[in-house]
């Protein structure tokens, strides 16, 4: 494994950029005609990186119009997510599910032309996953047919962020890596040799972003086509400590983009994300048109927010009054990191219940009587304190995309009912939920969220406080957190803030 310091030394120094430059070039360019970002989210924890921000996990166009008109301080927020939880869905689901979503947010924007600010521009965002996982190139291909579909406009480019330092995934010379921890910090792992290249539905070969574009493609972008905005370009202007330079060069980098070309981006720091967002001001001021598909901090930097420090157990509850219960932990996700933070939680949480489902129980002919049992044993555990529910460790693998697909979805089905019954007999004190499609389902069905608003991190930059604003789980704070994010103390130390009994 190569160290990271022997990567970067064949590239220039970051550039300082304060986040209220970006800020401050987004909002002149907004000045004529307001523009929000659309951010089609295909899990829910593509919000960990904002904070204050609309969330919908519907999208007829009156949620759109509830999301372009939300206000902070008095200003229209600058980007709104979506959730879709595409990754959950066969190919077929997700493109039509995007479309969907893409003509209903341009006809809630058409729907603004009448407004003192005038009609709403948009751009759209397809958020990913940090570690390559997901529709790619379906997801950006369909949005970007959709918007010609209904005005008219093609797209030029799709700027392809995977980035996401805060859980240790950087690009650099093109290349994805994952930053080594404890004894391993210092070094840097092609992302393609982790367990997350191996998803038993979207796993893929190359590490390499252009050659990445070109194996998810099917050849139909050639890795030669890729342009690649190395840390070069991203920090041109580091010499100067000029941060035009970087735009510029960046903008000019894009100039021969049509026709959706793939353009990678170089992604090490917080600067780079910022250098890249005025780049990228200045490529679509010369009148490009670009898509973006990316992981989670993109947004967070295009718009030039702060970022956010961590929530306290204060802040997490703010306007709101805790219940006495006790809080609910969903734990879903099987990768190994969310293993060993269940594991190093049921230690130290030595007053939590730990009720387990079993995943061949779900399968089984009974399903339905042993979820009625389990919810049983969940609310009666409630009443006295916290309590973990977590799906066997065993992980049921199949050769079949399709078939492991369905063993998550029905998995799903029942974590969604066992917190949505609970929800509505005895409502928990909190609720995290561990895992991408987990927390995505217990959003959107188990605690019928249907408006959210991101309040923060709980976590410097990984985990993110949902408050829902509407549905039975109004004012309960709800802790969405990302199977592949964080150490093996996080889960605990989120649980920490939360709990009464920890």
């Amino acid at each position: 494994m190569p160290l990271e310091a022997d990567v970067l030394a064949a590239f220039p120094a970051e550039v300082q950029i304060p986040a209220r430059l970006v800020a401050d070039s987004v909002a002149a360019s907004s000045e004529a005609s307001p523009r929000v970002l659309v951010v089609l989210d295909d899990d829910p924890t593509g919000t960990q990186s904002v904070a204050n921000l609309p969330v919908l996990t519907r999208w007829e166009v009156a949620d759109f119009a509830w999301a372009f008109a939300y206000e902070v301080d008095g200003q229209r927020q600058r980007a709104v997510y979506v959730l879709t939880n595409t990754r959950s869905l066969d190919p077929a689901e997700a493109a039509y599910r995007n479309e969907e979503i893409v003509r209903n947010a341009l006809a809630a924007a058409a729907a603004t032309a009448g407004t003192d600010e005038g009609a709403l521009r948009l751009s759209f965002v397809s958020r990913s996953d940090s570690t390559l996982r997901g529709h790619y190139p379906l997801e950006p291909d369909v949005i970007a047919a959709t918007v010609t579909a209904v005005n008219g406009e093609a797209t030029d480019g799709v700027v392809i962020v995977p980035a996401f330092p805060d859980a240790g995934r950087v690009t650099i010379g093109g290349v994805h890596y994952m930053r080594g921890t404890g004894a391993d910090a210092g070094t840097l792992t092609p992302v393609a040799e982790t367990e997350f290249a191996r998803d038993a539905s979207f796993g893929f070969a190359n590490s390499e972003m252009a050659k990445y574009v070109e194996e998810k493609s099917q050849g139909r972008f050639a890795a030669d086509s890729v342009i690649v905005l190395d840390l070069n370009i991203i920090r041109a202007g580091a010499a100067a400590g000029d941060p035009a330079i970087s735009a510029k060069a960046i903008a000019d980098a894009i100039e021969s983009a049509t026709d959706s070309t793939p353009i990678v981006a170089d992604i090490v720091t917080e600067n780079d994300f910022r250098a890249l967002a005025l780049g990228l001001e200045e490529a679509e001021s010369r009148g490009k048109k670009l898509l973006y598909r990316v992981g989670p901090p993109f947004v967070r930097g295009r718009i030039g927010q702060e970022v956010r420090t961590a929530l306290t157990s204060e802040e997490a509850y703010e306007g709101n009054t805790p219940s006495e219960a006790g809080g609910l932990i969903v734990v879903g996700s099987h990768v190994g990191v969310t293993t060993r933070q269940l594991n190093a939680l049921t230690e130290q949480h030595s007053a939590a219940r730990i009720v387990e489902i079993d995943v061949e129980k779900l399968l089984g002919d009974n399903a339905g009587e042993y979820l009625d049992e389990t919810v049983g044993t969940v609310v009666a555990a409630l009443h006295e304190g916290d309590v973990i529910v977590h799906t066997s460790r065993l992980l049921i693998r199949t050769d079949d995309a399709a078939e492991s697909l369905r063993i998550a979805r029905t998995v799903s089905a029942a974590v969604v009912a066992v917190v949505n019954r609970t929800l509505k007999t005895f409502p928990p004190r909190f609720v995290i939920a561990k895992g991408g499609i987990t927390s995505s389902d217990v959003a959107a069905h188990g605690l019928e969220i249907r408006h959210a608003i991101v309040r923060g991190p709980m976590l410097p930059g990984i985990v993110s406080l949902w408050e829902p604003v509407d549905g039975p789980a109004k004012g309960i704070p709800y802790i969405v957190f990302a199977g592949n994010v964080g150490d093996d103390q996080s889960l605990a130390d989120v649980t920490r803030k939360l709990s009464s009994t920890f």
